[in-house]
Order: C-alpha cells, then structure tokens, then sequence
C-alpha cells in the first residue's frame, strides 16, 4: 500500500469527528468568554448557584437565541421583564473558531462539490443544533429579589410581596436562529477565506464577492482590534481593569461597531433610566440618561464631548484602507468605478447588520396593587435603537467614495489576472527563440 500524499489528505472525507472537534472548540471558546466575561462583571455573586446557568444563558444569546424573563411577586403584586442583547465578543469568538474548524479540512483544494460541502456543513449542524439544545435546557433559573430596608420592605411584609424574577429558553426560536447563525457563519468562512474551495458553478463569483466580503471582515475586526487597544490604555491609566475585561469579552463589538456608524454619521435613539448601565464611554450614557428618548448622533455626542470627531477621521483612515485591501485582491481588469460599486454594496450590508445585532433593550419593573413600576433599584429600563435605513444610505455613500479611492491607490499594487506589457512580452518571446 502506497504512503497517503498530501493530495490524498486534502481530499479525506470530513467526518463526525472533526465535526464534534469544531463544535466543541466553539462552544469552549465562547463559554469561557462569556464566564470571564460574566466573573468580571461580578457575576459569580448571583444566588443559588446560577452562575454557570447565566454563562449558558450568555452563550444562547450569543448565538441569536431567545430567553425569556418571568416573574411572580404573589396575587397583589406584578413583575415585568424583558431583555433583547446580544453579548458580541462572545459571538464574535465563536464565529471565528467555529469558522476555522469548518474550513480546515478544506485547505488545499480549489474546487468541491456541492454535495461536499453540503454534507460537511450538515454533519456541523446535527452536532450544533444537539449542542445548543443541551445548553438551553440549562439556561434557567429564578432569583428573589430583596426590596431592601425601609417603605418597601414594610410594604412587602405588609402585603406578602417576595418578588421572583428568573429566566428560561425558549427553545424553538432559539434552535432556529442558532442554525441560522451557524449558516451565516459557515457561508461567510466561505466567502472570506481565498484558499476555500467552492462549486464549479460558483467560481464566476469569487472575484467579486470575496475580496469585499473579506474586507469588511478585516474592518469590523479591525475596530475591535483598536478598541481592544484603547479600553486595555484607558484601564492602565484610570484603573476599573475588572469593568473593562467585562466590556472586551462581553461586549467590545457592540461598542466599537457603534460608534462605527456614528462615524459615518448615523443616528440611534435610546434612553436610560434606574440602575440600568451601558458598557460605554461616559458620554453616552449622559446623552442617554432621562426619562425621554434621546438622540445619539455625532452633533449631539459633540455637544458634551468635542473629542467625538475623532470618530469621522478614523472612518476616513479605515474605510479606505478597507477598500484599497479589496481592490488590491480583486482582478486587474475591474474599473474603479466597479471597485467603488461592489465596496458600497458590502458596507451597505455590513451596517445593516450592525443595526439588526446592535439594538439593546432591557427593562424590569415591580407594581404592588396595580400602581405602576415602583422606581428605584427595583425599576429600570434600557433602550438603544438605530434608525436603519438613514444609516445604510449614508454606508452606501461612503461606500461609493472610498471604494473609488482604494481601487485608485490599490492601482500600482500588482494583482490577479495582471498582464505584461507588450515589450516585455515581445522580449520574453525573443528570449526563447533558437
């Protein structure tokens, strides 16, 4: 028997094995993100043990998954709950394992089948959709919240009011969004990674659709790489090194791909009230903070925080940098107004995505015989809404300028399908005549 070639090993069936090895490095990475995360936030404080059932919770949402809040303060009091966040650092980090572990026994090929991929990617999806089953069903508990001393206190020995809030997965949508996140991220490893192979069939579009997918991958994990930079800095200098790893294993994208569109000169409304915090700049959470709906935009921001500029100039550094990386990989032969078109088209798209997976809203209140939230820490709401299509538009707009900006400085930069010029190629005849 022959000894098995790279060839041979670049073409060996994609089993349940490696299927299990990527699932399982995934789900690592983000718990352990998340349980960092959640422990340096002070997490590890909440009662009964629920610790680990807040971590699953954290990883369910991670992945576009629903939970649901309850809650039950007897027959003369009621508790309202609801919570819509997604923690991105923690899926940010397992996109990008989970990613690896798809393409990997892909390396080295540059065409496979349909059928191929298919069956790889469902062999994934069994394991994940059993996974993600498993830890929703861990992803409940129920807490007694304490009114404290004083008025409410005698008020809740008064009436018999022990208010308990938990917290559950709603398994259906929550299995569904899971397997869709897994799709998203399974055809964008697709579409980013240069060396992954794909159907014959779908060859013509590589050259347009990967160089712009794989730019706006650069860029997005380019301003968590800077934001990274600047909370690590910020918690040198001014101390809280406990609350900033929360946000950078939490929440750094949620943060950084903000004030992204705030850059681009996009608007999000939002307020903040009770106890309620944002893992955010101060500055933001004063705009935010009243009991009416404020605006978050770069004149308002400026109104209390000059510094906010700076926000423009690093969309005016980065964006072109991102257009000129995906024009230096697309062919020679594209115009710079197809460059400007295809960079416009995918900032479009990864802003849209940014104001679907970016909104944050959160309340929780307490009422004892029908009067309204009680206020105070037993009281608390958090609303944090883009307006879309104002912000696409504006993405589209600096997608077409910088676009056409990149391809001109990507234009000295030598790229694929480049031809030589007819001297030299007259010369490189000449060269091998007898």
């Amino acid at each position: 028997m022959r000894p098995r070639t790279r060839s041979d090993q670049a073409i060996a069936p994609h089993g349940w094995v490696q299927a299990l090895l990527a699932v399982l490095s995934a789900l690592i990475a983000m718990g352990a993100a998340a349980a960092l995360g959640l422990w340096a936030a002070g997490a590890t404080d909440l009662p009964d043990g629920a610790f680990p059932r807040v971590v699953a919770a954290t990883v369910v949402t991670a992945v576009g998954g629903t939970i649901e809040l309850s809650g039950n303060a007897g027959g003369l009091a009621d508790t309202q709950a609801d919570l819509t966040v997604i923690p991105l650092s923690v899926t940010l980090t397992g996109a990008l394992v989970i990613a690896a572990g798809f393409l990997r026994p892909l390396r080295h090929r540059a065409v496979a089948g349909a059928g191929e991929l298919a069956g790889w990617a469902a062999r994934i999806a069994v394991l994940w959709l059993l996974a993600l089953l498993a830890l929703a069903l861990g992803a409940r508990q129920t807490f007694q919240l304490s009114l404290g001393d004083g008025t409410l206190s005698d008020l809740g020995d008064t009436f018999g009011v022990s208010p308990e809030v938990g917290f559950e997965t709603d398994l259906p949508p929550t299995l569904f969004f899971g397997l869709l996140w897994l799709a998203g991220v399974l055809v964008l490893a697709l579409l980013v990674s240069r060396g992954a192979p794909l159907p014959a069939r779908l060859l013509r579009f590589q050259e347009t659709v990967r160089p712009a997918a794989y730019a706006m991958v650069v860029l997005l994990l380019a301003y968590v790489a800077l934001g990274i930079v600047i909370a690590v800095v910020v918690a040198f200098t001014r101390g809280q090194a406990a609350a900033t790893l929360a946000v950078i294993l939490l929440g750094m994208p949620n943060l950084v791909w903000l004030t992204l569109t705030i850059g681009l000169g996009a608007t999000w409304n939002g307020r903040v009230e009770g106890p309620f915090g944002l893992p955010m700049p101060h500055v933001l959470d004063e705009v935010l903070r009243g009991s009416d709906t404020a605006t978050l935009n770069l004149r308002t921001l400026a109104e209390y925080d000059g510094r906010v500029w700076w926000l423009v100039a690093v969309d005016a550094v980065l964006l072109p940098a991102a257009a000129f990386v995906m024009a230096a990989r697309s062919p020679a032969r594209m115009r710079a107004w197809q460059h400007a078109l295809h960079m416009a088209v995918a900032l479009a798209l990864t802003v849209l995505m940014i104001c679907l997976v970016g909104r944050i809203s959160a309340h929780y209140g307490l009422s004892v015989l029908g009067i309204g939230d009680l206020g105070g820490d037993l009281n608390g709401e958090l609303l944090l809404e883009p307006e879309v299509w104002s912000a696409v538009g504006l993405a589209a707009l600096w997608g077409l300028v910088t676009g056409f900006l990149g391809a001109l400085l990507a234009r000295p930069v030598r790229r694929t399908g480049e031809t030589k010029t007819a001297g030299t190629a007259d010369a490189g005849r000449d060269s091998v005549r007898p």
